[in-house]
């Protein structure tokens, strides 16, 4: 049996999940990595542009998509979990799928990603008998029952925060309760996942407050959502972006959630994220703090030209 690293957060520092989807019908960029060749490259890519986790699923995860059986996600997957493992970073699988976790942990991943809490008990054991991570995200009922999150309904949550927490918790019991320490469960808020725009920017804004709810490592999946779009076209001069326009909210929601404590991102722009990310650390470093500060003290003389 194959033992992988478990996933830990990193002090001071923001872990980058790259994205991989083998799919055709994922709502960003379904078909582009269906490929071999293709999905190795895009999986080289991300690694130069700073990726920490490259999550790879077979399985689209959109608002009503098809349940795709373990037979055909493992099609998908190929042989791409290896050669992420080979690249050098932590290989993370995105599936509800017991099998499918399996096959992708003795190849060597560390990470079993689930947009489902249902799950959370039989990827619990998994998980913790190889050594490695799960990521559980909220939502409630499955992808083929859901419509587009806009359109949730606004009086599903009385207090957002409050019940996704409780929900989440309830779940990350039974996968504890199976035998995964504490240490190697993350919570993901799940953002637009049975929740609409107001509810997934409410969860953006309390996620500090979410943190401290759930007590667990936490990665945030901010990345070309509808959600942001939402936000952008309440202002008078902004259109509503698709998908692939969609990064400068991603970048401002990233950072949010890292002043938030937020310990890893997953999103599609490595790249531009990753720097954004470096920037923010390098001001919040005391050798640049105190420069700022330096910089900032007036000058013997007084005026401005002085």
């Amino acid at each position: 049996m194959t033992t992988a690293r478990t996933l830990l957060p990193n002090a001071g520092r923001v872990l980058v999940m790259g994205i991989v989807n083998r799919t055709p019908d994922s709502f960003s960029d379904g078909g582009a990595h269906l490929d071999e060749e293709a999905a190795r490259a895009q999986v080289e890519r991300l690694v130069r542009e700073g990726a920490d986790i490259i999550d790879v699923g077979a399985e689209s995860t959109r608002p009503g998509a098809k349940l795709i059986d373990a037979a055909t996600q493992l099609a998908r997957l190929g042989e791409l979990i290896p050669f992420v493992v080979r690249a050098g970073v932590v290989a993370s699988v995105d599936t509800t799928l017991a099998e499918v976790a399996e096959h992708a942990l003795r190849q060597g991943a560390a990470v079993v990603n689930s947009v489902s809490l249902a799950p959370a008990a039989e990827l619990g054991g998994l998980a913790a008998r190889f050594g490695a991570s799960l990521v559980l995200t909220h939502c409630r009922g499955a992808m083929t029952d859901m419509r587009a999150f806009s359109e949730y309904d606004a009086r599903a949550y009385g207090d957002v925060v409050r019940e996704v927490a409780d929900e989440w918790t309830v779940a990350a019991q039974r996968a504890m309760a199976a035998g995964l320490p504490r240490e190697s469960l993350w919570f993901d808020p799940g953002l637009g996942f049975a929740k609409n725009a107001e509810q997934s920017l409410e969860l953006c804004v309390r996620l500090g407050e979410l943190k401290a709810l759930v007590r667990h490592p936490v990665l945030v999946g901010p990345s070309r959502k509808s959600y942001l779009a939402s936000a952008v076209a309440r202002e008078a001069r902004s259109p509503n972006p698709p998908p692939n326009e969609r990064l400068g909210g991603t970048i401002a929601a990233v950072l949010d959630a890292a002043a938030q404590g937020a310990d890893a991102v997953r999103v599609h722009d490595v790249q531009p994220v990753a720097q954004a990310l470096s920037y923010r650390r390098a001001m919040l470093s005391p050798r640049a703090l105190m420069s700022k500060a330096v910089a900032t003290e007036p000058r013997a003389g007084g005026g401005a030209d002085a």
